[in-house]
C-alpha cells in the first residue's frame, strides 16, 4: 500500500532527518518542499492531475520565512480539496500559544521535535504508526 507525505520544512537538515525517519520500504512516498508557498503550489497541482494525487498526510512546519506554517494551514483548510487531509505540525516550537492556534486553525495533530536522534526517530515511528496505520479517514475528492 502506498502512503504518501507532504513533507514542509525551511530547514534541510531537519528535512532530511524526517526523511531518514521514515520508512519506504512500508510505501510512504515523501516529497519535500522547502516552504509554504511551494507546499501549496505542490498541492494545487497535485489536486488538479488527472487522477487527483494529494498527500495521505501533511508534515508541517510552523517556522518558515515568508509564508509561516499557520498560514499554509490556513490555506489548506480553506480549499474544499485539500480541507480533510491531516495535517501534523511538527516543529521545534512547544510554545501553548503555537499550539493553541494551531489547533484552533485546524491542525491534526502538533509535534515538538525532539532535539536527542533517538527520541526524534522514537516520534516519526509514532506518527507513521498513528497516521499511516491506526487512523481512517474518508477518500479526498
Amino acid at each position: 500500500m502506498r502512503y504518501p507525505i507532504l513533507l514542509v520544512d525551511d530547514n534541510p537538515h531537519d528535512a532530511e532527518l524526517t526523511l531518514a525517519a521514515l520508512d519506504p520500504k512500508a510505501g510512504e512516498e515523501v516529497k519535500v518542499v522547502a516552504s509554504g508557498q511551494e507546499a501549496l503550489d505542490y498541492l494545487r497541482r497535485a489536486e488538479q492531475a488527472p487522477l487527483p494525487e494529494l498527500p495521505d498526510l501533511i508534515l508541517l512546519d510552523l517556522n518558515m520565512p515568508q509564508m509561516d506554517g499557520l498560514a499554509v494551514l490556513d490555506a489548506i483548510r480553506a480549499d474544499e480539496g485539500t480541507r480533510d487531509i491531516p495535517v501534523v505540525m511538527l516543529t521545534t516550537s512547544g510554545e501553548e500559544r503555537d499550539i493553541r492556534e494551531s489547533y484552533a486553525r485546524g491542525a491534526s495533530g502538533y509535534v515538538v521535535k525532539p532535539l536527542e536522534l533517538g527520541q526524534f526517530f522514537e516520534a516519526m515511528a509514532g506518527i507513521r504508526h498513528f497516521w499511516m496505520k491506526l487512523n481512517r479517514r474518508p477518500q479526498l475528492g
